[in-house]
């Protein structure tokens, strides 16, 4: 097979892959194919022949229907059978008894996690008996923190709690647990408590105990977090508990790979390998090569990032051996659909896609970039060119699915660069180390306090600058793929790559221009699926109104997601209808995003603990402060609102001739009520139960409930009066749409896929 056969049936897969992305994707594989067969041999009479092409769809094919056999599918017992097709098993409690097969991690709610093989269920409480049952199938199980203390891998445990099945995106821009979980052959969850451990003998080998070896050594004298980043820059990030904060923000200013393992080590080890072993025969090269990489490999785990930097670096040592020279986009093509073949699930891995496109751009963009930069010192020129390349090609993706800019992600790469080496490079030393004798893998990792403490301090200063990043909202596969071919175009053609410039400005106009219409024409109110008050952010042609916020989680989560992937990078009024609950949501809100008008009802008298931490967080930052009386009006753009009761509280909001009622209950208040309820068009409130003569003052055309339980009685109510009603925990968020109708997200979403 010639070299340009090869490459054609590798893409050829791997396009395949891609094409499931719709539902049509095999039929268009087979297609592509017969329509090259026809055309291409046409126009290129030197290349191959109609037969390749021919093969090459056939192949595209395949790669669709290997996809879907190798899909995960929940088997006829597996244990998210026994969840309740509603998703509710609250008053069923389950054990489940299995096997432990990942160590502990912790997770951001600060409960410990695993991953269980079940082998037995329990079922207790409700209406039936205890009842046991064989079961298969994987579990993504949390309990309390305390009860991970000592847990290994192979370990046979018992746990009690909640069996539920994992939702999608609730939330536009929120992550999606479902899928992720699917991709890893998880069909539900269980969170709950430990119950019964094994007595047998903790194992004395295994990769995970090598991991904990060299994490406690690394951790032992250099502390946290300096000792957990540099065990993540050797093992990755996956192998380490490293610190959330800590990690968002080297995510924040574009750093999440070097707390990735991946090409930069693996190219770390393989260099400084050869160099130890330049005397000795390249057999013996090759041998200690391939001994490093697969230690390295075993260490990490099979992740995909480092999975194709080893096999790329196979590549390179059997280049070695057989004294060729390696050709890096072959081999960087070959390890693609070689680690593909092995997974073709990964095709859709982030952190597979990303490692693949900034690799690629090392090995096409960088060259370029260090000629035109030749007038500084090469080694300054690489330090430049290496992140500038790696961000061209992996910009477009992070756009697609975050939909955010690190406004100084260059900077930062270029500043970093050299610490990040020195610590990775002495890293892997002290880990070696730490594997023979751990107090002296203790004392070199001591030496890296400094550099990983200004490392830190670097990264914390870049992500607390205003603008640290910028969101422009996500965009389209249309887009995406416009963007990439100008980018293959400079990489391909003379004529773009003399005009560089052209395809830069045109992919900024690409991005931006769909943003800029958007902002200036959309109208859309969308209700946030919380877990507690109503969360409502109203969009008016550039202008954002959000009202409440939930607690700091939720605005991690939901909040701050949704705004992102809606390119929205200011607050123009931020309505506060309970302070005091949300306080840590708000601060987390101004910490991150420019508010101009801040609205609160609670007085200062009143409750001043509340109101002071508001107040010092609103100030430091620039926003105007009011304060929300009774009865006064406040006008948001085309929007007006009106807050009608403060101890409730209730607010009312004219939007687009529609009268909307944000009501936030107490128990024994609904008579203080009656003689103050509006008739209203749509009724939101967060799902306690609400008496029938409330719910009859009001009379709702739509009523949108933000919990994932809603009392039964009260939507019971509703309906028999007509009232389409929305609750968040089953449906997402609710988003207003043209003509005054209302849309579901899950339901939205699941008809986006459909189509595709």
């Amino acid at each position: 097979m010639t070299q340009i056969s090869g490459v054609i049936l590798c893409l050829a897969y791997i396009l395949g892959l891609l094409s499931t992305a719709i539902s049509w994707g095999s039929y268009a594989a087979i297609a592509v194919g017969i329509g090259a067969a026809v055309v291409i041999p046409r126009f290129w009479r030197v290349g191959p022949k109609a037969g390749l092409w021919l093969i090459a769809g056939v192949v595209g094919l395949v790669a669709t229907l290997y996809l879907q056999v190798q899909t995960p599918q929940p088997a006829v017992n597996d244990i998210s059978k026994f969840v309740q097709a509603d998703g509710t098993n609250q008053e069923q409690i389950f054990t489940v008894q299995g096997k432990i097969v990942s160590p502990p991690r912790l997770t951001r709610s600060q409960r410990g996690q695993f991953w269980l093989e079940t082998t037995q269920l329990e079922i207790k409480g409700g209406d039936e008996a205890a009842l046991a049952q064989t079961v298969t199938g994987k579990l993504y199980v949390t309990v309390p923190l305390l009860q991970v203390t000592g847990l290994y891998p192979g370990q046979v445990i018992a746990v009690t709690g909640v069996l539920y099945k994992p939702k999608p995106a609730v939330n536009p821009g929120s992550f999606d647990f479902r899928s992720y979980l699917e991709r890893e052959g998880t069909f539900a969850g269980f969170s709950g408590r430990l119950q019964v451990i094994s007595t047998a003998q903790k194992p004395q080998w295994g990769w995970w105990i090598i991991r904990q070896r060299i994490v406690r050594s690394q951790v032992r004298w250099l502390g946290s977090p300096e000792g957990p980043i540099v065990s993540s820059m050797v093992l990755g990030s996956k192998a380490v508990d490293l610190p959330y904060d800590i990690r968002d923000s080297f995510i924040q200013v574009g750093l999440a790979h070097a707390l990735a393992a991946s090409g930069f080590q693996t190219s770390l080890i393989l260099s400084l390998l050869l160099v130890i072993t330049k005397r000795l025969s390249s057999r013996a090269q090759v041998a200690w090569g391939v001994s490093a990489l697969v230690i390295f490999l075993g260490l990490t785990g099979l992740q995909p990032s480092v999975l194709r930097a080893v096999v790329m670096g196979f590549g390179a040592l059997i280049a070695l051996a057989i004294k060729r020279k390696v050709k890096p986009l072959g081999t960087l093509l070959l390890a693609a659909t070689l680690l593909l073949l092995f997974n073709p699930l990964w095709i859709w891995d982030l952190g597979f896609q990303l490692s693949f496109l900034a690799t690629l751009g090392l090995l096409v963009t960088v060259p370029p970039l260090i000629k035109k930069l030749d007038w500084i010192p090469p080694a300054i020129a690489c330090l430049i060119a290496v992140p500038i390349a790696a961000s061209i090609w992996t910009l477009p993706l992070q756009l697609h699915v975050f939909g955010v800019v690190p406004l100084y992600s260059l900077v930062v790469n270029v500043l970093t660069t050299p610490l990040i080496s020195v610590i990775s490079i002495s890293g892997i030393i002290s880990a070696l180390t730490a594997l023979i004798w751990p107090l002296a893998g203790s004392a070199l990792s001591w030496l890296l306090y400094y550099p990983t403490h200004w490392l830190i301090v670097l990264v914390q200063v870049f992500s607390q600058l205003p603008g640290n990043s910028i969101a422009v909202g996500t965009i389209s596969v249309l887009q995406l793929l416009a963007i990439y071919g100008l980018i293959s175009l400079v990489w391909l053609q003379p004529w773009w790559q003399r005009r560089w410039w052209l395809a830069g400005a045109i992919s900024f106009t690409l991005v931006l221009i769909p943003v800029w219409q958007t902002q200036a024409t959309v109208f859309r109110v969308t209700v946030l699926a919380t877990d507690a008050e109503p969360v409502m952010v109203i969009q008016e042609h550039g202008q954002v109104t959000l009202i409440n916020s939930g607690n700091a989680d939720s605005v991690r989560f939901t909040v701050l997601p949704f705004l992102q992937q809606q390119g929205i990078n200011k607050i123009d009024w931020a309505i506060a209808m309970n302070s005091q609950s949300s306080i840590s949501g708000w601060l987390e809100i101004l910490k991150r995003l420019p508010v101009k008008n801040f609205y609160n009802h609670v007085a200062l008298e009143s409750d001043p603990a509340s109101n002071s931490k508001i107040l010092k967080a609103v100030q430091a930052h620039w926003a105007k402060h009011h304060f929300l009386s009774v009865g006064q009006t406040v006008t948001a753009g085309s929007t007006t609102m009106q807050l009608i009761n403060a101890q409730a509280p209730m607010l009312q909001l004219e939007i687009q001739g529609q009268t909307w009622l944000l009501l936030g209950l107490k128990p024994n208040q609904e008579h203080k009520l009656l003689t103050q309820l509006p008739r209203v068009q749509v009724l939101c409130w967060s799902g306690e139960v609400v008496a029938p003569n409330l719910l009859q003052a009001i009379k709702p055309q739509v009523a949108i409930i933000s919990s994932p339980t809603p009392d039964p009685n009260t939507v019971s109510t509703l309906r028999q009066g007509k009232t389409q009603v929305f609750f968040t925990g089953r449906d997402g968020a609710i988003q207003s749409t043209p003509g005054g109708k209302f849309a579901a997200a899950i339901v939205a979403s699941e008809n986006r896929n459909s189509l595709l």
